[in-house]
């Protein structure tokens, strides 16, 4: 149960029902995530901009690349919501579900290529050692192949999953009665 005052679907009026219903007709549902922004609207928006251009927009990292960044932060968060819904999001793309319980479990272990290894050490590294980053790490992500813009999109991934985890966390967000499924993932 949310720790704050989150105004549900059905008593939400002018803005928020307008944002709700917008939401719900893009997405197919109403996100708990989404629902504990109601008492600010506005934010509700700018965080779904923000989400679609990090997690959807063109980019020299593929989906299922950000998707597996977006679990590796939130293990290392232990944010049991962000997790469900992006193992079920990077499953879409994997379709083998040992596999992600091994990427949760230990990434190293998986034999992920090299330059895949390298995204999730960097999400581990900047997530729970965030004071300790250098150009180490930019320089082990060119070297097996990433581009200045690929690295730049990493960085985003990580820091918008270590900005919602510690939201999501902090104000008690559960994972909807249904589950984490039933969104697009293109």
């Amino acid at each position: 149960m949310a720790f704050i005052e989150v105004i549900p679907e059905n008593q939400a009026d002018g803005e928020l029902k307008e944002i709700y219903e917008q939401l719900i007709s893009s997405r197919g549902k109403l996100a708990e995530v989404h629902k504990i922004q109601s008492l600010n609207p506005k934010t509700i928006v700018a965080h779904m901009e923000l989400y679609m251009s990090i997690m959807f927009a063109k980019s020299p990292l593929r989906r299922w690349q950000r998707e597996m960044i977006a679990v590796i932060v939130s293990k290392h968060n232990n944010c049991p919501y962000c997790i469900a819904h992006h193992a079920e999001a990077l499953n879409h793309f994997w379709k083998d579900q040992a596999k992600i319980e091994q990427l949760l479990s230990d990434y190293s272990k998986i034999g992920l290529p090299e330059a895949d290894l390298a995204l999730c050490e960097q999400a581990a590294r900047l997530t729970t050692k965030p004071g300790e980053m250098n150009e180490l790490g930019v320089k082990k992500l060119k070297k097996v192949g990433f581009s200045d813009r690929a690295i730049l999109d990493c960085s985003l991934v990580i820091s918008y999953f270590n900005f919602v985890n510690r939201m999501v966390l902090s104000l008690g967000v559960e994972l909807e009665k249904e589950g984490a499924g039933g969104y697009e993932y293109n």
